[in-house]
């Protein structure tokens, strides 16, 4: 299936805000020049908490302004389509979001993936799950159980937290746009906090908010969800750099973000304010070491990433049918 601009447009008709990122000087060089960008745009979708998500990324902005010698600001977008449109219109040259997302961007935006999560030091540990979740004492007990319900996604463009769990209602022969109530609330943490809020029924959200990211917060504790669903592994978050600014300096800000895991991005300086001990399961080879945090999902490093990673996505649309992969 053929993705073009009108897609977007559905995103925004399911209750999503595009992004106003102003014109900036990172765009493609004037015709008839060779001079690159004077400042390179590094695009996240916040969370309910984007100051410590920015703050995440600030090592891997450093690793790429040491790289290049080009200034990197980070700017939170407000959607996964917000930054899907910045990029369309060249105005976001780096950024992170969904498996879906790329899928969505790659055939309206000059973009390459470049990386992805690796969440320990075993290649391939990115890999994602979308879960579904209810308060301990819900009636909800499966995925069959949500229909007629009201149920908290993030955002039609997100893979964890719409996609792979609309896949899940088709199989459960379910129709995610006519059998439920979705409710689009923008992003994880939101979806799993409106939901113990009594505002939803079950919300479907990636694993790793319920399992690490909130509890680390103290936003939740053990036994204060319970999971009624979990999807297959979705390949991890993919970082995309757009094709505008050159193989020469594409290659460059790839090199930087593959080079450094969140160990030797501490040794190295790039986060000396904000540390942290090296979690357990990245095993006795760093234990008891200091690491940055490395990403929105606190990855031990990112590996290589290529488009061929995300071909599941194109299998579950073909299986979902869902608005927001429809072609004209």
């Amino acid at each position: 299936m053929r993705k073009t601009l009108p897609t977007l447009a559905v995103l925004a008709a399911a209750g999503l805000l595009l992004s106003a990122c102003g014109a900036s000087p990172n765009a493609r060089p004037a015709a008839g020049t060779s001079e690159g960008p004077s400042e390179l745009t590094f695009a996240v979708v916040p969370t309910d908490d984007s100051e410590a998500l920015e703050r995440s990324f600030l090592p891997i902005v450093a690793a790429i302004e040491e790289a290049t010698g080009i200034p990197t600001t980070i700017e939170a977008v407000s959607s996964n389509a917000g930054v899907i449109e910045a990029q369309v219109a060249e105005r976001v040259d780096i950024a992170t979001y969904g498996a879906f997302s790329y899928y969505l961007a790659k055939d309206v935006a000059e973009i390459t993936p470049v990386a992805k999560d690796q969440r320990t030091p075993e290649p391939g540990s990115g890999a994602v799950q979308s879960i579904g979740v209810t308060t301990p004492d819900s009636d909800i007990a499966s995925i069959e159980d949500v229909a007629g319900r009201d149920v908290c996604f993030t955002d039609a463009a997100s893979s964890t937290g719409y996609l792979a769990a609309a896949a899940g209602l088709v199989d459960a022969g379910i129709d995610p746009e006519e059998d439920i109530n979705p409710l689009f609330v923008g992003s994880h943490d939101v979806a799993v906090t409106q939901m113990l809020a009594g505002d939803c029924d079950v919300a479907f959200v990636a694993a790793t908010f319920v399992t690490d990211i909130l509890p680390a917060r103290g936003v939740i504790a053990e036994g204060d969800t319970k999971t009624v669903w979990t999807s297959e592994d979705i390949p991890g978050t993919p970082l995309v750099v757009g094709d505008w600014l050159g193989d020469e300096l594409k290659q460059q800000i790839t090199d930087a973000v593959l080079e450094y895991n969140a160990v030797t991005a501490a040794e190295a300086g790039l986060c000396d304010d904000q540390q942290r001990e090296a979690p357990a399961e990245w095993g006795e080879e760093y234990a008891g070491q200091m690491a940055c945090e490395w990403g929105g999902t606190g990855a031990f490093a990112f590996e290589p990433a290529t488009d061929s990673d995300y071909d599941m996505i194109d299998e579950i649309c073909e299986a979902t049918q869902s608005e927001v992969c429809r072609s004209e």
